[in-house]
């Protein structure tokens, strides 16, 4: 493997992981993870986003396959969000890692406070 195609590999992962890794992106895919979810539902469950990023989040979801957007023909017309397979193998992941977050959390609350006291004292 020559030196391109690795940096090639590396910058795709290094922009996917830039997606996934995305507050936004995460949080919107908890909010999508039960059950499909209207525009203004998902804006709810997502604290302190604004319209604009929820819908360039959504845009960018919805590019990258991991989100499906569904128009239903009301009056106005309805738009209904859902995760994918490739979304919810992410809702999958997001919660394993939430779940080792929760697990350490402790840990690493006091090795911040350990690093803070020498920190300070040096």
């Amino acid at each position: 493997m020559d030196g391109t195609a690795s940096g090639n590999s590396c910058q795709g992962v290094s922009e996917v992981l830039g997606r996934v890794g995305d507050k936004w992106t995460i949080q919107v895919v908890v909010a999508l993870r039960h059950a499909p979810q209207h525009f203004n539902a998902i804006k709810r469950h997502v604290s302190g986003i604004s319209q604009q990023m929820l819908t360039r989040t959504l845009k960018a979801l919805e590019r990258d396959g991991m989100v499906e957007r569904t128009v239903h023909p009301h009056t106005p017309p309805r738009v209904e969000y859902a995760l994918t397979p490739l979304g919810h193998s992410l809702a999958y992941s997001v919660k394993q890692l939430a779940k080792w977050a929760t697990a350490h959390q402790k840990i690493i609350e006091d090795n911040r406070l350990q690093y803070d006291a020498r920190a300070n004292y040096e």
